[in-house]
Formats: structure tokens, sequence, C-alpha cells
């Protein structure tokens, strides 16, 4: 499959490069910690193949048929919880299969929690935030043509077998790697360039997200680019909510930049997953396929595309919704599923994480965002821009004290400012290795 998504001729928005950019490279202990905790997908698996050709290898021919037959009806005992019956099926041209199932039939719903529920009227909206109630803009490859889902039902990107190969097992597929705070954290592989604010009651955050297609050098690392609204003791109790994109060939099979969302309880231990790979968020909108990939995206020194994200927790009931673009709501996770975030955040995180394999034993050259140096401006390095939090009365305000934090500036660096136009912002990533990160 073509690893490149469309250039993008249209730009969301063209701003001038003249920005004021101011850095910082202070690090406060609790951002050393929660690095820690940043999205991590599943331990780096096995080349996807079929179960046949899986059991066989060169150096041992050896065949379990007992083991394979076991996991074959693991796998599909899987597929069956994730792929609901649909009413209506639609191909993509990037090779996703997109399921229209009904919206009482979606995955949530199978939550012990949630069982025999049905999704909940829209919310009230924070105060600041002027939403159009147009219809939901464009932006994925599946509904280019025009397709799309019949109202009362949901997409769902369709998981394959391969999928599930991919993972380093079955029970852990959709799923972060557990893991154990260390305070080293040049030691896990896992790199970032991040902005956040802390020290205060978060009930919700909102960025404009710029979106690329950077390379990924192998099927053992991913490039993404989110927010995370978190609470908890970055110990074993940690609750994040995030969104955002990431090019993952490990939990999609190709190089697209897709639009994802993730959720945990205790720490990417047991609770928790990527999209609707588990029971929890529960989606209400016919037109956006979580999981899908973006299309267009940006393009160096050319177009520019961006995607604007707001997560807050409704006064009245205390779901967290998430809303794309300018009033189109994807859907919401529901209080019941958290400890800490049943009340607030206690922070929120905006920024670049990568993962570094080492591969023949020098620094990857996965890219950050663009690919390209926070110092390159405007066209030339991703940014986030417009970034905002929901305060305890439900307004949406500008951030007090953002900080900027990059633990390998030499592969991957940030540069914060404010402006009247984009308020806060930072410009963020890099090429991974170059020789000053060899």
């Amino acid at each position: 499959m073509d690893c490149s998504t469309s250039g993008s001729s249209c730009s969301c928005c063209r701003w001038r490069s003249f920005f004021k950019i101011s850095s910082s490279s202070s690090s406060l202990p609790i951002i050393t910690i929660f690095v820690l905790f940043l999205l991590v997908p599943s331990p780096f698996f096995c080349h996807a193949r079929s179960l046949e050709t899986a059991t066989f290898s060169a150096a041992n021919r050896t065949f379990r048929p007992g083991e394979e037959l076991q996991k074959l009806k693991m796998i599909r005992a899987r597929l069956r919880d994730i792929n609901k019956p649909s009413l209506k099926t639609i191909q993509s041209p990037d090779g996703d299969i997109i399921d229209c199932v009904a919206s009482h039939q979606q995955p949530a719903f199978d939550h012990p929690l949630l069982k025999g529920q049905k999704p909940l009227d829209p919310p009230e909206r924070p105060n600041g935030q002027h939403s159009t109630a147009a219809a939901a803009e464009t932006f994925q490859l599946w509904s280019v043509s025009g397709e799309e889902c019949p109202e009362g039902t949901v997409p769902i990107r369709r998981t394959s077998e391969e999928d599930v190969l991919r993972a380093s097992s079955v029970q852990r597929f959709g799923k972060k790697a557990r893991r154990h705070v260390r305070r080293d954290t040049s030691s896990n592989g896992h790199e970032h360039a991040v902005g956040y604010v802390s020290g205060d009651q978060y009930y919700g955050a909102k960025a404009s997200i710029n979106v690329w297609a950077p390379k990924v050098a192998n099927q053992y690392e991913f490039s993404l680019s989110q927010m995370w609204v978190i609470s908890g003791s970055f110990g074993n109790d940690l609750n994040t909510i995030e969104a955002g994109w990431q090019v993952s060939p490990e939990l999609y099979g190709d190089s697209y930049p897709r639009f994802f969302t993730y959720w945990t309880t205790d720490a990417y231990q047991a609770t928790g997953c990527y999209n609707l790979l588990c029971s929890g968020f529960v989606q209400t909108n016919n037109r956006i396929a979580i999981g899908a990939a973006i299309s267009p995206t940006s393009s160096y020194n050319s177009g520019q595309f961006d995607i604007s994200l707001l997560v807050w927790k409704d006064p009245k009931h205390g779901n967290w919704w998430l809303e794309f673009g300018s009033g189109v709501l994807v859907g919401y996770w529901p209080s019941v599923l958290f400890t800490h975030l049943r009340d607030h955040a206690s922070m929120v995180q905006f920024g670049g994480e990568v993962v570094n394999s080492r591969p023949s034993g020098s620094h990857t050259g996965t890219q950050m965002g663009s690919g390209h140096f926070a110092g390159e401006g405007f066209g030339k390095a991703s940014y986030f821009r417009n970034l905002q939090v929901v305060d305890w009365d439900n307004n949406l305000i500008p951030l007090q004290n953002l900080r900027v934090l990059a633990d390998h500036p030499n592969c991957y660096d940030i540069q914060g400012g404010i402006n009247r136009v984009w308020g806060n912002y930072f410009y963020y990533g890099g090429p991974g290795r170059n020789v000053r990160c060899p």
C-alpha cells in the first residue's frame, strides 16, 4: 500500500510566519515522571503474517497445532467483540473497511456499567466555543467519495486478523504497554516535545493540531501528535483522556496519519484502549470514523492543514465529550469509567512523541511532526495553536504559564510563543537522526 497521504493543496488556516517565538528548556519533576506514561503502544511485535506461516520458520519448523488453534480461537473471539453487525459497509480508498453499526450496538455498550444504555443527547458546550451546526467537515479518506453512514449508526473501522497478529499478544491488542515508573526517561525509547500546564483544576482542553505524514522508520516505531487530559498520582491510578493523530504501522498496518482516541484509569494496565477497540468510549457521530486516515495533510513550504479538537466535562452529567472542528460532536467518555477524572483533571498536555528503537545501534530516523525543527517556523515546522483549557464554570480560557519541554532537543525540539491571532502556540518536531543526534 502507498504509505503517503494525498498532499494538501488547500490550507485550512494560512498565517504569516512572523510570530515571535520564545523557547524554554525548563523541566519540572512532574513532567519528568509523566513523560514515562505518554502514549505508549504495545511492545514491539512480530511482522504481520498469516497464522500458518507464522508457525513455521527457517530456524524452527516445530508445529504446535494445539497452541495455534487456541490462538486462532482467541483472535476470532476478539474480532467478534470488536466488529459488530453492520447495516452498511463502505470501502475506503486506503484499503480500510468502514462498517456502519447501529448506535446502540457499538462496543461501548458491552461495558458492564453501560449495558442497556443508548447514546446521550448533546451536552452544554463551554462558554466561548463558537460552534456551527453545519455538516461535518470531510477530513477522512473513507468519506471523500461522499459515502456516509445512515442516521442512527456510527462508522467503525473494521479490525482484521492481520491487525491482531501484529500485536504482542491477543490480550494486549489495542492497548498500550503496562509500565513501571522509571526516572531515567532516556532509557524507555520514547521521546517527546510537549507543552503543558499543571497546578490547577481543569475541566477540558482545546487545540488546533497541524497534520503531517511523518516518516516512521520501521514497524516497531510510531509518531504522534495529541493532547492529554490527566489526573491521578502518576502511579497505578493514573487517569488519562487522549486524542490526536498518529502514524502507527503497528496498530494500523500502514503509514497514514490517523485520527485516534485513548483512555485509561490505571496507567495503561488493564483498562482502556485505542479508539473503539474495547468497550468505553461512546460514539455519537455518523460521519467520523475513529482510527481512519486523515486527508488532506500538510506539505512542506506549501498548504497547511490542521484539525481542531475540544475535550470537556459536561457540567450536568459529568461525562467527558470530544468535539471536532466547529460543533461536530464525536462522542464521549462516560464518567463512570474513571476514578480521578470523575471530578477534574490536574494537568493538560499537548505535543509530539516518537518511539526510538535505535535500529542498527543509532538513533532512529523516525520524524516527529513535519520532520523539521521548530525554528523553521510556519509552513515548515509542525505546530499546535490556540491552546485553551476549560475552567470550573465551563468557560474556555487561555492557558496560564505554558511550559515547554523537549527531552532530546538535538533530535526533536519545541519553541513556544503567544500572539493575538494564535493565542498560546508552539512549533515542535524534528528529523530524528542527524549530525547532532547520532
